[in-house]
């Protein structure tokens, strides 16, 4: 069995547990996701089975759309809704000009700091790890891309506090609830993600998202059509249309001349993934061949 699977995560659950929920489902011990979600953050979960395994490192690469909820006016332990309360910087107007000209200012690449309820590693431990024992680490910084970041609502004010709801497009290593706090600081408020889902994710959407029991429902009638084709995993690598004589030379690993200039490329033949194609100079080697 192999393919890739649009699950819609639920809150309340890790990325992890999906993996775990569908092995037992599908018999299946091969499967993989193809980029974490926060226990809170619901939505689009793309799943990996069998020889689309070998795809999770492009599906993670390509840009993630996320929808959610920004409240100025207190920052959180967890820079999201389920931590304790900080800090409180009461909001009593703002200038919906101001939020979108400060939200227009993030877009590009921009360097960030992981909150310390991540799973990143810092000397071998994770960050949480740190925070949930009191102790304070220095977080490395990363660069990030933020190719869309806009309020979606008006701006309400209530209980000293100000919310409206935001889309943002965002590249790999992107977390928002870092930027929601980034923003709210842009402005001189103390603030939070206070909701999340993830609508889109290697060009996977949550309208056409499924449950964990919706799949489960479909496997108990031996309907697999929710299996979708290895192909859509390549995310957003350049495509390439290889010859008949190419394909036997990705079958053997040989060097092959194609027409291009990006490090990688997903080499097709007749709508079928041939190979991931590495740039070695003026060639262009194998490096997964899916023959």
């Amino acid at each position: 069995m192999s393919g890739i699977i649009n699950v819609k995560k639920e809150a309340g659950m890790t990325s992890h547990d999906v993996v775990f929920k569908l092995r037992k489902i599908l018999q299946e011990k091969k499967i993989g996701h193809g980029g974490t979600l926060d226990p809170d953050v619901t939505g689009v979960l793309p799943i990996a089975v069998g020889k689309a395994t070998r795809m999770i490192e492009y599906m993670q690469e390509e840009g993630k759309i996320y929808e959610g909820e920004i409240t100025l006016g207190y920052s959180t332990t967890t820079e999201d809704a389920s931590g304790d309360v900080v800090e409180r910087t009461p909001v009593l107007e703002i200038a919906e000009q101001a939020v979108d000209e400060a939200m227009a200012s993030f877009i590009g690449t921009i360097t960030q700091i992981p909150p310390m309820y991540s799973a990143v590693k810092v000397k071998g431990r994770k960050l949480y790890e740190y925070a949930r024992a009191g102790e304070e680490v220095e977080r490395p910084q990363r660069q990030i891309d933020i190719y869309s970041f806009e309020r979606t609502s008006p701006i309400e004010l209530a209980d000293d506090c100000a919310r409206f709801t935001f889309r943002v497009r965002c590249g790999k290593g992107t977390y928002v609830r870092t930027l929601s706090v980034d923003l709210g600081s842009k402005l001189g408020y103390a603030s939070h993600m206070s909701k999340l889902e993830r609508t889109g994710s290697a060009g996977m959407t949550l309208a056409d998202a499924l449950t964990i029991e919706e799949i489960a429902d479909k496997v108990s009638q031996e309907d697999y059509s929710f299996l979708r084709p290895i192909e859509q995993g390549v995310g957003d690598l350049p495509v390439v249309e290889l010859t008949s004589s190419q394909v036997e030379g990705a079958r053997f690993g040989r060097f092959l001349t194609v027409e291009h200039q990006e490090a990688l490329l997903a080499g097709f033949h007749q709508g079928r993934l041939i190979a991931i194609l590495e740039q070695r100079e003026d060639y262009y080697k194998p490096r997964k061949v899916f023959l």
